[in-house]
Parts: structure tokens; sequence; C-alpha cells
């Protein structure tokens, strides 16, 4: 059977239905087995079993596996996949169904019958595929990156499954050159937060960060991603704002088998579980507190009366212990699919999973000193720290294909990550000459809805791609809360009065919706040459605002804890915070209340981003490829804020030309030299271009925009080596890549009233440069290794007059050196993989008024995973994080005592998960 011949015949079971076997009667037996790649042992999803001489016939699932009813008698099967050699063989059914004959690659074990099939490279040269592609599997992944004009990476369902991958943030930084600092933020290449861009499906996304450009990533669970891909060079159908990664989650679509799944897991860190555990009074993780909506919008001369007359937040300081139980992760998928007499057909996939679980940090110290010959310190703080989370994702996709080459999408994806945080410290302000102890309560919430209508169109040789995005996220902290307490001269615990803040409650929100359309149409005068237009628009808004309270408890100066804290440690739940701190001191007059509400802390923002592209793929001779093309971005950026004295605009527009070459010198089918040349933007946040006050998180760093700022603009040069095996999915690679960043936006730090404030301006130039290398290798059956490792040099020369101690330094984030290496062994039912990071030593935090840069030491992990699939039905998996019970340390060189001291250290120990899942 030829090739062209076999996509036929599968293209015809996916839109016929027969995969739909009616019930067999009693005289029929089950062929059953599963089809894999005789190469890579990769399973082939929606390979075609058929009788010849008949029409009936079923196509794998995504496990390689099929079952065929057949009738009692002798049958010739034929299999079929495309891009392959198919086989035949003959059957006889009886009792059972046996094999008749001796067949190359197929193999009958017990009542199963496995079929090999052989990649046929000669039909592939001539092949035309109408048909889905299998996006998760390594081996579909691999070709895709063979084959694009542009160098990229990507890693599929099946892989980020075989390494325990749980959230997209984990699988990203399993890739060269990526690493996540605090908070979320991704750097690539040593390049922070705002030099990379993340879409979904090709379309943008919003961000709930007001801090971060980048949504979360680990806001995606694993269950609903298809596959990502990882770009580090620009391609002019993307936006052009990123110089680091361009990092696009596809999420899962029908595969044109019905199944039903449930999967459920637990697990957690051996120093969490069934341990003592905190968490705050009348929080939920299921939805927000709502402030009394009075209170936030009453006149500020009314709400002390009002403030009085009524308990205007329904919980109070109070923390309630509890015992810290296993996480809890669950979930479901389904898919379904419905054939059409005209040979339409509607795929329906649905998923959602819901986790919950605690983890606790005990032990742990955070210090700050001074820059003087002595090195003395400032502060001295010991703290536990005790978190809770809840995350909730769930997709739907539904997808209709028709005339064989054209579909119409509908996804929708919804997400919410909750968590509420408790931190007890306690120690030394040095420098104040108090003692003090207090405790922090936090929950932030992140939520995303996307809706997405996309199509696909094939009219002769022309292609049409359009696709239409609406994504509202959301960021709220609906009621932070903090209460202090300071040693008095006689040696008791009373509550700390020298100002209001020490204990207060914040209330913030923030809401941002992004509108996107994009269409793009494809000429293909031949096989290897082509080009391309498209246009785009995005529009995006935000609105924010915040709400302080602060307590004034100077009438609540005789209320002592005693003069021994050493039994609070892990037990602040038996301090009666609310015995004091209650409506009824508030309504007696003893505490009173302090609404801070200014018109400084909301202000609403947006971006309005118009663009067009060309681009050409070009094919000279036989080894020649070029990708290149022009896009052109008008873009409108504004925020409306207050500087405390009146209402301000700041606008920033410009209109850009961004160009981008990539080259391809094939030596073979399969080795090849990448070059890639672009011009590429970084434009200011919202939060970065007007000059008011603002304060990124509770207790954190003060920060004022500048409204001088203007965009930077980056040169990018990449050099890619890659060769791929030609029997398997062996392969290696290395790249060199050099970055200038002209006027570059950074960090400063200045003194103001005694207190840093942080602020940005444009550098003059910076330049990140750097080596990677990664390889893929099956060392002896059904073992494989799989290592990447990057070189990463970064510099800056600060603009003049900041506070900060050294001027000239590397990119806040970058790690000079990245390692990953995993060992995977997959002997058929049972996979296991050890995984192993190492993250070289990076600045945490800039030094400023004489003292060195905050720096986290080097961190090791070691992880393990594995799956066992007990039959068709059920499968186990199972986890071990963390073996090395890393810790994570942080320190900082004192110049003027030419010490270097220990400022935080923390680990959050051994964890594990078990995990089980049951398939129709």
């Amino acid at each position: 059977m030829t090739f062209r011949t076999a996509g036929i015949m599968t293209a015809i079971l996916l839109l016929t239905g027969i995969t739909n076997v009616t019930a067999s009667p009693a005289r029929e037996r089950t062929l059953s087995g599963t089809i894999t790649d005789i190469v890579t042992g990769e399973p082939l999803i929606g390979a075609a079993i058929l009788i010849d001489g008949s029409t009936k016939g079923t196509i794998t699932d995504v496990n390689g596996a099929y079952g065929l009813s057949l009738p009692q008698g002798d049958h010739s099967i034929n299999v079929s996949y495309i891009g392959y050699i198919s086989v035949d063989f003959s059957v006889r059914v009886a009792e059972k169904v046996l094999l008749s004959s001796q067949t190359e690659g197929v193999v009958q074990s017990g009542e199963y019958i496995y079929i090999y099939l052989a990649p046929d490279n000669e039909a592939l040269a001539d092949a035309v595929i109408t048909a889905r592609k299998n996006m998760e599997s390594l081996t579909a992944l691999q070709n895709e990156r063979i084959t694009s004009g542009f160098a990229i990476e990507n890693l599929g369902a099946k892989e980020m499954s075989l390494k325990g991958i749980s959230n997209a943030q984990e699988g990203v930084v399993k890739m060269t050159g990526i690493s996540v600092a605090d908070a979320g933020q991704l750097i690539v290449r040593g390049l922070g937060d705002r030099y990379s861009t993340t879409t979904l499906n090709g379309l943008p996304i919003a961000s709930p960060n007001p801090d971060n450009k980048l949504i979360p990533l680990d806001i995606f669970p694993s269950s609903t991603i298809q596959n990502i891909t990882v770009s580090k060079v620009y391609e002019v159908s993307s936006f052009a704002d990123y110089s680091g990664a361009h990092v696009d989650i596809s999420t899962k679509v029908g595969d044109g088998k019905d199944f039903f799944s449930v999967s459920f897991s637990t697990g957690g860190y051996f120093g969490t579980i069934f341990q003592d555990a905190f968490h705050m009074d009348g929080i939920n993780l299921f939805s927000s507190h709502s402030l009394d909506g009075i209170a936030e919008s009453i006149a500020y001369a009314d709400f002390a009366d009002y403030s009085v007359s009524k308990d205007i937040f329904g919980s109070g300081f109070q923390t309630h212990k509890k015992t810290a139980l296993p996480d809890l992760n669950g979930g479901f998928g389904f898919g379904k699919n419905f054939f059409f007499s005209s040979g339409n057909t509607l795929s329906i996939l649905a998923s959602a999973t819901m986790k919950s679980g605690n983890q606790t940090i005990c032990d742990a110290y955070a210090r700050t000193y001074e820059a003087s010959s002595s090195a003395g310190l400032i502060s001295d703080y010991n703290y536990d720290s005790y978190k809770s989370f809840l995350d909730m994702a769930g997709l739907f996709n539904a997808e209709y294909s028709f005339r064989g080459t054209d579909r119409i999408a509908l996804t929708a994806f919804y997400a919410r990550n909750a968590e509420s945080s408790y931190l007890m410290r306690w120690g030394e302000d040095v420098f104040e000459d108090y003692t003090l102890l207090g405790n922090n309560q936090v929950t932030h919430i992140y939520a995303l809805q996307d809706y997405q209508l996309s199509g696909k169109h094939v009219f002769g040789k022309m292609k049409l791609d359009w696709g239409l995005s609406y994504s509202l996220t959301s960021s709220d902290e609906p009621d932070r809360r903090q209460v202090m307490f300071r040693q008095n001269t006689s040696g008791d615990y009373v509550f700390f009065s020298l100002n209001q803040q020490e204990t207060q409650r914040y209330y913030g929100s923030l809401d941002e919706d992004e509108l996107s359309a994009d269409i793009k149409a494809r000429y293909e005068f031949n096989e290897d040459n082509s080009i391309r237009i498209g246009a785009t628009v995005k529009d995006k808004s935000r609105d924010y605002k915040n709400t302080r309270f602060y307590y004034n408890v100077r009438g609540l100066s005789s209320y002592t804890i005693g003069d021994d804290i050493s039994w609070l440690t892990g037990n602040m739940d038996k301090v009666n915070v609310d015995q004091y701190l209650n409506y009824d001191s508030v309504s007696a007059g003893t505490v009173s209340i302090d609404r801070k509400q200014h018109s400084r802390d909301r202000y609403d923002a947006g971006l309005t981003v118009y663009a067009g592209f060309i681009e050409t793929d070009l094919r000279f001779g036989q080894r020649w490829s070029l990708n290149a093309g022009m896009r052109a971005e008008s873009s409108s950026q504004f925020v409306n804020y207050n500087d405390d004295v009146e209402d301000l605009t700041r606008d920033l527009d410009s209109f850009d030309l961004f160009p981008a070459v990539n080259l391809k010198y094939s030596f073979s089918e399969r080795k090849m030299l990448r070059l890639s040349l672009s011009r590429t933007v970084t434009r200011p946040s919202f939060v970065e271009m007007a000059p008011f006050l603002y304060q990124e998180s509770f207790g954190g760093a003060q920060v004022r925009g500048n409204a001088e700022l203007e965009n930077g603009y980056n040169y990018n040069a990449d050099l890619r080596f890659e060769m791929f095996s030609q029997t398997n999915t062996d392969m290696f690679a290395v790249t060199a890549y050099f970055k200038y960043l002209d006027t570059p936006i950074e960090r400063t730090q200045q003194i103001s009233g005694g207190a840093t404030v942080h602020s940005f301006q444009n550098a003059d130039s910076g330049v990140a440069a750097g080596l990677e290398a990664e390889f893929r290798v099956g060392l002896v059956k059904d073992v494989t290794l799989n290592a990447n490792a990057s070189y990463i040099y970064t510099d800056v020369t600060l603009p003049e007059g900041g506070s900060y101690t050294n001027s000239h330094r590397a990119l806040q984030g970058a790690s000079p050196y990245l390692v990953n290496a995993d060992l995977a062994w997959t002997p058929g039912d049972l996979s296991l993989a050890l995984l192993y990071n190492i993250q070289g030593p990076r600045i945490q935090s800039v030094g400023v008024l004489g003292l060195g840069d905050v720096k986290q030491l080097p961190f090791h992990s070691l992880d393990l995973s594995g799956s066992y699939e007990i039959n068709s039905h059920f499968t186990l998996s199972f986890s071990l994080k963390n073996i090395l019970d890393s810790t994570a340390k942080y320190r900082q060189d004192v110049p003027n005592s030419d010490t270097t001291v220990d400022v935080e250290a923390w680990r959050t120990g051994l964890g594990f998960g078990l995990g089980i899942t049951w398939k129709l």
C-alpha cells in the first residue's frame, strides 16, 4: 500500500466515524494490542487498522492502543499510518484470535498483537498531509523543530507526563537558558520578565500581576496543555515586544477518539503534612472576601463614625491552628466525536482540575546589615511561614472540521490560583533598638478567563488563519493583615504603637482585559516557497486600586502577652489578639481605625497596538532556506494617575519597523545551521511610566515611575547548529547568541526621607550573550538521557544619580550558568524519570548605600517521577520532590569590611506524590 493511499484510508476512518464499533455478537472476538514506532518506541496515535476487502476498521488512541471486533474465520489485516511503511498480516479467529502469518514487525504475546511500523522516509518527501498532526508526542514535536523556518524548542504532553511536570512553569524551566525568579518572574538568557511574552494558542493573553508583564505560568496545569513552544528568536508574525522568549501554550484538542478519564493524586512535603499549620480568620479560598462597600466608598469625614457604628470587616486578626492534611489533586477529562454523513466532524473536549495543599517553612531567618567597616547588624529576624493553596482550572474545546481541510474552533479556558499565607517573625530591630514580634497574613487570588474563536482554511494554494481572543484577568488581595508587638522596658510584649502602619489591613484589586484579532494568509508557490501577510490588533485596559486601614492601638498599651516568646514560635494562635482588636474595642473608642484611600492609590491604563507584517519562506537549491520579513507596529500606551496634587496622563506613542531574518543551511535533511537576526522592542510597564508612588507589596519597596521613560530596543543575533538522528529521537544542538540592548529600562534606587524609593531609567546600553547546548541520546534499550546547559553573560551600566553601590553589574535575576538533566527508563508499562537542575548564583536584590548585591547561592534540585500502566484503564503515578533537601541561601558582600554575610535562608524539605488515573 502506498503512503498516499495510507493517508487517504486514515482520513476516511476519521471522517466516517468507523471507530464507533457496535457491540460484538457472542461469536466475535476482539483483535487488540498497540501500534508503535519500531525505532523510537513512541505510540502512534490515529494509525488505521482495516480488514482487507471491507470498510470495517478502527484507529489507535492516544496510547497507540487499538481494539477491533472480528467474526470467526480467517482475515487479512492492513495497518497504515502517515509517513510509515504499511504492514499486512493474517489472523484466524476461533475461540481466540491467533496470528496465522509470520510478518516482520508483528508479534503476538498472549491475547495481544503488537505492531511495530517503520518510518517511510522516501514517501515523506512527496507527502501531502491534510490530517491533523499529533502535537503531544516527542516524535511529532521534533519533526516540527526540524521543518520550522526558525529556531524553536518544544515540550509535549507526553514528555511532561513522563517527567511528572504539573504545570507550564515547571515545563518551561526544563528548557535551555530559562529559570524562574521570585514571584514567578521568568528569566530567559539572563533577561527579566519585561523581555519575554506569553500567548495561548498563538493569541495574546493578559497578566493579572501588576508587577509582571507575563501571566504566572503555574496557572496552566499540565492536564490542559497539548504542548509548549518556546522561540528565543524573533519571527515577524508575532508581536515584537520580546527579546528573551516567546512562550506559546497550546491547549488540548480532540484527537478523534472518544474517552472519559478521572484522576486523583495526593502528596505533600514531609515537613508539612500532619504538622501544625495556620490560616487567616474569615478567609475562604473558594471566594474573595468582600469589604463592606459603604466603608470603602463613604466620604472620609464620615468614615470614623461609620466604623464605630458597624463591624466593617466581619473578621479579625486571630490566626487559627489546623493540621496540615496531604495535598489533594483531582480532575476529569471528556472527549466526544460526532461524525456526519457529509464527512464533516465535530470534536468536543472538556477537562477540569482542582488541587489543594499546604507548605510550611520553619526555622528560616532574614537579616540586614550596615555598610560600615564593622558590618554591624541592622535587623535580625527568624520566621516561620505557613501557606495553603487552592488551584482550579477548566478547559473546553469544540472544533468543527469540514471540506477535509478546514476547521473552526472555540476554546474557553478558566484558571484560578488562590493562596493564603501566615508569616510569623520575631527578632531584633538593632538600628531602632526594638525587640519585635509580629505576624503578616496575606491572601492572593489570581484569576483568568480566556475565550478564543479561530479558523483554518485552505483555498488551493492559499491558506488562511484567523483568530479572535478575549481574556479577563484579575489579581485580588482581599484582606492583608499585619499586627506587631514590641518588648517594653519591663520585658513584656505589648502592641507596637510607634505609628499606625504597624497594625493595618490592606485591600487591593487589579482587573485587566485584553481583546485581540489576528488574520494571516499564506500563498504557496510550491512546497518550498511561499509568501505570507497578516494584520493584528491588540487592545488592553487595566484598572487598579487599593485601600488601607490603619489601627491606632495606643489605647491597648496595657495589654501584654508575657516576657517569654519562645513558646510562641508556631503558636501565635494562642495569642488572643481578637480579645482586644475587635469591634467592641472600636465602638468603645479604645481602638480607632483610619482609612487611607489616596488618589495616588488607583490608576487606569491602556495599550493599543496595530500591526501588519509580510514575510517569505524561500528555498535556494538543496541546502539554503530563508525566512525573512518585516513587521510594522503602531502602539499607543497611556496611564491616568494622580501625583497627590492633580490628575495627570502619561502617554507613550510610537511607530516602529521590526525586521527579522532566519537563514537555514541544511547539511542534510536532519542536520542544519541556523542564523537569526532581528530588532525588537521593550516597552515600560504601566506603573513604570507614570510618576506616582506605588507599593509593590505589603511591606515591600516603594516605587515611583518615571515620566521620561521611553521604549528600549534590542538587536539580536543567534547562531544554532542542530543535528537529529535519522532513526530515533537522539539529537544535539548548540547555540551562540548576542543581544545589544539600546537604552534598556533599568530599576534604580534612591533615598527619600531616609527610605529607599525605587524608580526606573533608560540606561545607555546593555549586553546579553552566551552559549547553550542540549542533547538527547538513547543509552541502552528503553533508557534515554536528556540534558541542556547554558552559559550566560549579562552586563549593564546603570544611569547616574542612583544610590546603588555597583553602577556596573550583571542583570538582576541572571544566573551565569544553568543545567538541566533527566534520565528516563521506559520499559513498556513502567516509566521512570530522574530530573536534576542546578541554577547558578544570581542577584536577588540590588545593593544600595555601600552594601553589595544580595545573591542567591547555587541551588541544586533532584526529583524522581514515575508511572505504571496497570492495564488499558488504570495508571498509577508517583513522585519524589527535592530529594537533596536543598536550602535556598542568600549572601551579601560588605565592601567596606571586606566580608560576606548570610542574609537569608529557608528550605521546603522533601516532597512526594501518589496518584491514579482511570480512563475509558
